[in-house]
């Protein structure tokens, strides 16, 4: 396993993991398999989407924020239930096949860790399974 740190800057934002996890699937010398992405914190997630256009990123967190306000009379005293309400939307952890030691994404797709609680530093955890 080898895990991945990232700095967010916003409250929410998505930031391009794809570059760090393959650097990871590399290391970990796995021809084919798979390798699993998690993300062990309960305001932020994980996600695969289009990164050819930006707009696409903006376009999921306007609508998101519209689906689950950052303020919305929530009972949790903390003040980030619109955080783990939208971390549960995304997931915490994404598969994606590896072959010939490459992850095997479509031709526009990225994986994207997504923060909603942020600015804060946070960990992404990868495991690669499977043939060298």
């Amino acid at each position: 396993m080898e895990e991945i740190t990232i700095q967010t800057r916003r409250q929410t934002e998505m930031i391009d993991i794809t570059a760090a996890v393959q650097d990871a699937v590399k290391r970990a010398a796995v021809q084919r398999g798979v390798c699993t992405v998690f993300v062990p914190h309960t305001t932020a997630g994980v996600t695969i989407n289009e990164n050819a256009d930006p707009a696409v990123v903006r376009d999921i967190l306007m609508e998101i924020e519209k689906i689950v306000p950052m303020r919305d009379g929530y009972a949790h005293a903390e003040g980030n239930s619109a955080a783990h309400i939208k971390s549960s939307l995304f997931g915490s952890s994404a598969s994606v096949i590896v072959e010939q030691g490459r992850l095997r994404l479509g031709t526009w797709q990225s994986l994207f860790f997504c923060e909603f609680d942020g600015p804060r530093t946070r960990k992404v955890w990868v495991q690669v399974t499977g043939e060298r």
